[in-house]
C-alpha cells in the first residue's frame, strides 16, 4: 500500500485576491506570478467559491502549522505583515504562535525543542 503524501491546500474563500495577497505577505513574500502558492514545495491555491461564509465560524477545526527554527524572526516577519495573534505561547515541546487569517482560518509557526 501507498503513503500518501500532501501536495497542495486549497483555501476556498468569498474574497480570492484579498486572501491571496495576505499569505503572499505574510508566508511568501519573494512570490510572484498567478496561481498556486509555493510554500517549499507545499502548494497553497487560494479559491474564490461562493459556497463558503466570509468568516470561518470553525477555526480551530483545521489549523495549519509552520515548523520554523527561528520562532523569533518568523515572528518578526509576521508581525510586520501585521497578522492578528490568537496566541503565543511556551509549552514544554516548544515554543507555540497561532494567529488568523483575513478569513479567520487559524495558521500555527511551531518551535519544537
Amino acid at each position: 500500500m501507498t503513503t500518501l503524501k500532501p501536495g497542495s491546500l486549497l483555501l476556498g474563500t468569498t474574497r480570492p485576491a484579498e486572501l491571496r495577497a495576505w499569505y503572499i505577505k505574510a508566508l511568501a513574500p519573494e512570490s510572484t506570478g498567478e496561481g498556486a502558492i509555493d510554500l517549499g514545495g507545499f502548494l497553497l491555491v487560494i479559491d474564490g467559491r461562493d459556497d463558503v461564509e466570509a468568516k470561518n465560524s470553525d477555526p480551530a477545526r483545521t489549523i495549519i502549522n509552520f515548523h520554523v527554527d527561528d520562532f523569533d524572526a518568523v515572528k518578526a516577519q509576521l508581525d510586520a505583515a501585521g497578522v492578528e495573534w490568537i496566541s503565543v505561547e511556551d509549552r514544554e515541546k516548544g515554543r507555540f504562535g497561532t494567529f488568523a487569517d483575513p478569513d479567520g482560518n487559524y495558521l500555527q509557526i511551531i518551535e519544537w525543542k
